[in-house]
């Protein structure tokens, strides 16, 4: 069992429902989307199989992995998922919501783009729904969107402190008329860390 890897790294989860808590990473390549405000190089990797990765991952203390991207659902199957959980770990994603999630994962984010109405057609419930905003975007009611523990509104970060305080600005005042929202903000930003 391959996948293509972009990078790994043990960091802290900085931002939303699990923000501040110790997880190993694992970035894969490819994504069906492109993002404008993407900060991510997810078109290169190496190849890695399933045993490799544990190997290079059992070193680091915490039993968390989180699947993030490009856009992981291209890549992990059920039976990756499964390999992993028997060796141990507990498994996040964090997907576009374009593919079903599968059950075998223990907290489920999705980040829709766009039109995110689309993402209650294919994923019913996830832990959390975190939308990455920009100043003026349209944000959808909580009814449109899968049912979730959690819906956070992430402003995007730029390297236009201008920008970054207008789009938190924006999220804030979008909050504090639709309550059922919560502001994630990217402590990993803002404390410098991976």
């Amino acid at each position: 069992m391959n996948l293509n890897i972009n990078e790994i790294f043990y960091s802290l989860q900085g931002e939303g429902g699990r923000q501040g808590e110790a997880s190993i990473f694992i970035r894969l390549t490819r994504c069906n989307l492109q993002c404008d405000f993407c900060d991510t190089d997810f078109e290169h990797g190496k190849d890695m199989n399933t045993r490799q990765i544990v190997s290079l991952i059992q070193e680091y203390p915490s039993k968390w992995i989180i699947w993030t991207g490009g856009e992981p659902t291209l890549q992990l199957t059920d039976e990756i998922l499964s390999f992993f959980k028997e060796e141990g770990y507990l498994q996040a994603i964090e997907s576009n919501g374009h593919k079903e999630l599968s059950d075998l994962l223990d907290y489920k984010v999705i980040s829709p783009k766009g039109n995110a109405e689309y993402a209650k057609r294919i994923n019913r419930e996830v832990d959390e729904v975190r939308l990455p905003v920009k100043k003026g975007v349209y944000i959808p009611s909580v009814s449109s969107l899968p049912d979730a523990k959690y819906y956070f509104l992430s402003p995007v970060f730029t390297k236009d402190k201008k920008s970054t305080k207008a789009n938190i600005d924006y999220c804030v005042d979008y909050i504090k008329s639709h309550p059922e929202w919560r502001l994630s903000l990217q402590i990993h930003k803002l404390i410098g860390i991976e």
